[in-house]
């Protein structure tokens, strides 16, 4: 069984000209424009998923096999991605705000979700969890997934020592928004977060945040019936408890 294998989901208009960064046989590697299509064919121990301008090199990966070594009973890792001179980590739940990126003085932590760029999974976990939801946009992907993986009693931890590199050169301004989380306080994003909120996160929580957001009213009165279904689908036998949850968000000052 490989160690790792390197899913890359990319829908660039370099898709073409895309390459690995480096040839292993106990690496695998998948480029595709499909998230689901592949996660059938993964065979190693621990999955990689990341877009194609984050760099996984050597030095990555070897951090990444000390990391899973060290901490075995951990589901997922939310590595940290190096752009310039600044490091971005994960995902933290923060009440009617929805979400934020962690500090980069941030300690060894569990978090809600991996960077959007970057996230690593265990095969194990990703059996339990299942597919991608595709309705939603890609840089909303993982963030989705970590969630319900948390429902399913997966948790995420955050190492600061795990680091990735971006290519300098190729981070748009967008994927840097993305990156280091200023995507989240965008007005026009509401409308694809409030569906991932309202199917991961308690009540309580979709509720706080539908009523920061007012145009999400009508949708939490009458919540299209796909979005019940996948909530239902998601919190069935749910692991996520409220201690869980206090771990995975911002804590309070």
């Amino acid at each position: 069984m490989r160690q790792f294998d390197v899913f890359v989901f990319d829908n660039s208009s370099e898709f073409d000209s895309w390459k690995p960064t480096l040839e292993d046989d106990a690496l695998g590697w998948f480029h595709t424009r499909d998230w689901n299509a592949c996660l059938n064919e993964l065979e190693a121990e621990w999955i990689v998923f990341a877009h194609p301008h984050i760099n996984i090199d050597r030095e990555f990966l070897n951090e990444l096999a000390l990391a899973t070594d060290g901490f075995p009973m951990v589901d997922a890792f939310a590595p940290r991605i190096r752009l310039k001179e600044h490091f971005y980590g994960g995902l933290l739940v923060q009440g009617s705000k929805g979400f934020a990126p962690i500090s980069e003085r941030e300690e060894l932590r569990y978090v809600a979700a991996p960077n959007p760029l970057l996230g690593v999974f265990s095969r194990r976990i990703i059996q339990r969890t299942g597919i991608f939801d595709l309705d939603l946009p890609e840089h909303l992907r993982l963030l989705d997934y970590a969630l319900r993986m948390a429902h399913a009693g997966g948790r995420i931890f955050s190492i600061p020592y795990l680091v990735a590199k971006a290519f300098d050169d190729l981070a748009t301004p967008e994927d840097t928004a993305i990156i280091n989380g200023e995507f989240l306080g965008k007005g026009e994003l509401v409308k694809d977060l409030w569906p991932l909120i309202y199917k991961n996160l308690p009540s309580n929580l979709a509720l706080k945040y539908t009523m920061r957001h007012p145009s999400m009213l009508g949708k939490f009165i009458r919540t299209p019936q796909d979005i019940e279904a996948k909530r239902e689908k998601a919190v069935l036998l749910s692991k996520l408890s409220e201690k869980i949850l206090q771990e995975i968000s911002v804590r309070k000052k």
